[in-house]
């Protein structure tokens, strides 16, 4: 619906959080992070939260708006690096929540998350990852008639968290499908 809206962002140092669903939701709970990271910088004693904790808080104010019948209409997935230890999780609009080394929502939970369980592995160095998942993505573009090919990669590593420009990603349509008609129709997309 929006074409040019970032749902990934930065929280402190260590932590990465992405969202599908409502933007005005996705939002308000940014602003609900920065007055967190706020109150650590006032503190002014170099606390900074871990992407666990981060998670933890995220999935309380998931629950306590659902509870309140008024759930905040996303998907999020938070990630980061703390302390020499990697974290992935996700938390839905019933403060559902998962762990693991591959993570996705929304439509990407149907058809991403089989193809990166079957590739990814523990080990798996920045190239190979970033090809999975230029391949996941480039297989929900395929496949979503509302998705655009301009996508965005984040990481965190010891050294801190970084999001990717906006990037287009090589798709080929050239398949005998798309390039010769089907019998019946005369080339003009007519009978």
């Amino acid at each position: 619906m929006f074409k040019d809206v970032q749902r990934i962002s930065k929280t402190g140092s260590y932590t990465l959080v992405g969202a599908s669903g409502e933007m005005s939701d996705y939002h308000a709970i940014l602003r609900k992070l920065e007055g967190l990271e706020r109150d650590n910088l006032n503190a002014n004693d170099g606390f900074e939260h871990s992407p666990v904790e981060i998670y933890s808080y995220l999935r309380a104010v998931m629950y306590q708006a659902r509870n309140k019948f008024n759930p905040l209409w996303n998907s999020l997935v938070v990630g980061g690096y703390k302390d020499g230890k990697a974290f992935l999780g996700s938390v839905d609009l019933r403060a559902r929540r998962d762990e693991g080394g591959v993570i996705a929502t929304g439509f990407g939970a149907h058809l991403a998350l089989p193809i990166m369980r079957a590739k990814w592995h523990a080990d798996i160095d920045e190239g190979e990852a970033r090809a999975l998942l230029e391949d996941c993505l480039r297989v929900l573009f395929y496949r979503d008639c509302r998705a655009l090919d301009m996508v965005v990669l984040s990481k965190a590593t010891a050294d801190g968290t970084l999001v990717s420009d906006p990037y287009k990603i090589e798709t080929d349509w050239s398949s005998a499908s798309f390039v010769v008609p089907k019998a019946g129709e005369d080339g003009d997309g007519g009978w």
